[in-house]
């Protein structure tokens, strides 16, 4: 533990505040909910945070008339608020606190107490983060829909994610240098080495998210910076071996000596507690996820792949194709492997995404039927159509969509995309 017991006024303020924010920030009594069933526990929490906020926006701040919740973005307006309230009451709280404790001349208790706080955070998110990249399930390879898509369709996150998805070799560094990361953090004798390299890993995230106009710019922020507080905890020691060239005395940051044999086994309890609960079942996890994306394949008889829509027939009317046609008529079908697809069409019933109408489908081979729903097996169905399959390469559908009586042969194409061959080559004697 540092044993420093003369800090500086600033470096007394500096610590009331970080330690009030930072305790807000990642909340450890939410960790329980890593426990099966015991989630409920720490819902009370969560509706009084979001009660704060609301009432801050409400009555404080008064910026946004409605806030918008945490979804697939991080960056909400709600996010924005939390961020701005618990910020101005953190520096009120220290100021509060530097009155009522002037005589007070250092916290190293408290201190070793945030810094293992922050640095168990760090480590679970890192390695959480890393193991899935590790069987490389956070960025997908490009699908055939995203294939067909035209580069300038993409919005900057898609793009950066299709860009980390299209190399799994590349993912897998990545998510093996955020797993080391997290796992040198978790032993107190590598914890310094583990705040540097998780310092510098989040570093390259939160930039590719700001560059990348990611919206998770406040998660990937706050990663930064917990793992550049750790760091600051040793300057004196790191400015000694890398600036200096000067010895370092032995780290004394993370040193906590428990006379007690009660201490030392409540200690080894926990520990084990978090190596099942932050290392073992994410990688259980992570596993059987990659086992269950590797098992995804064709809807049978249904053959994925791209196709032509030779012919699109509405209630005996040919509708033909036509270059840059905004119609309703379906062009360039895709069957993905799985229950997904996608098409070229104006028709706003489907989930248009980048340019391009998705949609889930589903086959019933009794019945010869494939149901188009809006997306997954729970979303609403937009309609049925008996199909048929009179050979290998042609699949015609038949039925009423929207009161209409709709007729579609679609011919499957030998389509390639030379992005999904995967090049690589040692030898490149011009460029590509």
């Amino acid at each position: 533990m540092n044993t420093n017991t003369h800090w500086s006024f600033t470096q007394k303020f500096l610590f009331r505040f970080f330690f009030v924010y930072l305790m807000i920030s990642i909340a450890p009594w939410t960790w329980i909910e890593n426990i099966p069933y015991a989630g409920v526990v720490v819902q009370p929490w969560y509706w009084l945070q979001d009660q704060i906020v609301e009432l801050a926006n409400k009555n404080i701040f008064k910026v946004y008339k409605e806030l918008v919740p945490l979804n697939g973005s991080g960056d909400t307006s709600w996010a924005w608020t939390h961020l701005w309230f618990f910020s101005l009451f953190s520096l009120l709280i220290a100021a509060i606190w530097t009155v009522s404790d002037r005589n007070k001349t250092a916290y190293p208790k408290w201190n070793y107490l945030l810094v293992t706080i922050v640095r168990y955070n760090v480590a679970m998110i890192a390695f959480g983060y890393g193991i899935i990249k590790v069987f490389a399930l956070q960025m997908y390879f490009p699908s055939l829909s995203q294939l067909a898509t035209p580069l300038g369709e993409f919005l900057p996150m898609r793009f950066s994610w299709l860009f980390i998805g299209y190399s799994t070799p590349y993912q897998v560094f990545s998510g093996v240098a955020e797993v080391i990361a997290g796992l040198l953090l978790f032993n107190r004798r590598t914890a310094t080495a583990g705040a540097l390299m998780s310092f510098a890993v989040f570093t390259n995230v939160m930039v590719m998210n700001f560059a990348y106009d990611i919206p998770v710019k406040l998660f990937s922020t706050h990663l930064t910076l917990m793992s550049l507080f750790l760091v600051v905890q040793e300057h004196k020691r790191l400015t000694a071996i890398f600036f200096l060239n000067q010895q370092a005395p032995a780290g004394s940051l993370y040193a906590l000596t428990l006379t007690k044999k009660w201490q030392r086994i409540t200690r080894y309890v926990l520990k084990g507690l978090f190596v099942v609960l932050i290392i073992i079942l994410p990688f259980y996890n992570s596993y059987q996820r990659y086992r269950d994306v590797q098992s995804i394949s064709d809807q049978k008889p249904i053959r994925s792949g791209v196709y032509d829509v030779a012919d699109f027939v509405v209630n005996n009317d040919t509708i033909p194709a036509i270059i840059g046609d905004s119609t309703h008529r379906w062009s360039q079908l895709i069957f993905q492997p799985g229950t997904t697809g996608s098409m070229l069409s104006a028709d706003t019933m489907f989930r248009r995404v980048y340019g391009r109408a998705y949609f889930g489908y589903f086959v019933d081979t009794i019945k010869q039927q494939m149901t188009f729903r809006w997306a997954g097996p729970q979303s609403d169905s937009l309609f049925t159509l008996q199909y048929s399959i009179p050979d290998s390469t042609t699949i015609t559908l038949l039925g009423p969509v929207k009161g209409d009586t709709l007729f579609v042969r679609l011919k499957r194409t030998n389509k390639q995309y030379r992005l999904a061959e995967k090049q690589f080559h040692w030898l490149s004697e011009y460029n590509r």
